[in-house]
């Protein structure tokens, strides 16, 4: 079916083009009767505006982008990224503005030649920037080249950058303090990427939470690296009793570990996910974890950057705070 044209709502209407331009664009120079009369023509012609003509006259490519540096294996069967997207989205589609999307593999120069792509192609009129990371190079060329951005990540200072994040300190300490309230001392983190700022933060409010008999190891948010972190600790001459968790999928990982070693959960080990995503209630027991509104963060993350894009000042925020979630993986020491 033809898309109907305003040189077919002219033809229609009994108007020249130009008047009909006035009138979809709410211009002067057109009575309000024949406003209207055009008007009802372009809705019975079913004409929508052209989004990419919009986007040119008004030199913005209506597109928000965000790009994935992490391995495809692990994009397939972590929860956290496809509930932050739907946020993302939600947020978005309320503006009538597209997210583009890409994937490169756990490669962070390519993921900078991305950004310079859609700079120089004018593809994204800002980026969403995630997993920041200790010394990002990210950060500086966004500045250099005025890429409005948002960091879905706790404030860096220095960077100028906006960002929206999560209270990580006092989501660990609920962790660490529920596990000690059941007499657990001995207690293990299984971390996340050690480059990541996110994962610097969670460690060291930690280990302030946790005391001296605390121990960090780290691990990579997957399955397999979860469950080799856990053996090792499990394994070690001074085993812990309880164990807190980077994400959800190293925890779930957890359980299988435990089981292959004969431990009982929570009778010899307490296990704390991250996150809470539907993963947490398939094993038995089902886990104990950090709830957050991953979606929410996403939409507010979203929030901040369109008005960034529009050039307001927008401070950073910290975006809510995750609730404990008390299931049976967690018992007493």
């Amino acid at each position: 079916m033809k898309r109907p044209t305003i040189h077919d709502i002219a033809r229609e209407a009994g108007v020249a083009k130009s008047t009909v331009s006035f009138a979809l664009n709410g211009q002067p120079g057109v009575s309000e009767s024949t406003r209207q009369r055009i008007l009802a023509v372009a809705r019975e012609l079913g004409w929508q505006p052209s989004r990419a003509a919009r986007a040119l006259s008004a030199a913005q490519a209506e597109v928000v982008g965000l790009v994935l540096a992490r391995p495809t294996g692990l994009l397939e069967v972590e929860p956290f990224f496809m509930r932050l997207i739907a946020g993302v989205e939600a947020a978005l589609g309320a503006d009538d503005i597209g997210l583009l999307l890409q994937v490169v593999g756990d490669d962070p120069e390519r993921e900078m030649d991305v950004y310079r792509r859609w700079w120089g192609q004018r593809r994204v009129d800002g980026v969403l920037v995630v997993d920041v990371r200790v010394r990002d190079q990210r950060l500086p060329l966004l500045s250099q080249l005025g890429l409005p951005c948002v960091l879905v990540s706790s404030e860096v200072p220095g960077s100028g950058l906006t960002s929206v994040g999560p209270d990580t300190k006092a989501a660990m300490v609920a962790a660490v303090s529920h596990l000690h309230s059941l007499g657990h001392t001995r207690i293990a983190r299984v971390a996340g990427n050690a480059e990541f700022q996110e994962t610097v933060r969670r460690d060291q409010a930690f280990v302030e939470a946790a005391g001296p008999d605390g121990v960090v190891v780290a691990a990579d948010f997957t399955g397999e690296g979860g469950a080799a972190a856990t053996r090792g600790l499990l394994l070690s001459g001074r085993p812990p009793t309880a164990i807190v968790y980077d994400n959800d999928l190293m925890a779930v990982s957890a359980v299988g570990v435990a089981a292959e070693l004969g431990l009982d959960v929570p009778g010899d080990l307490s296990i704390i996910a991250w996150d809470d995503s539907p993963l947490c209630r398939l094993p038995h027991p089902a886990l104990t974890a950090m709830s957050r509104d991953i979606s929410g963060y996403g939409s507010a993350a979203a929030a901040a950057l369109l008005r960034v894009i529009a050039g307001e000042g927008v401070p950073d925020s910290v975006f809510g705070v995750a609730e404990l979630v008390v299931r049976g993986s967690t018992g007493p020491a």
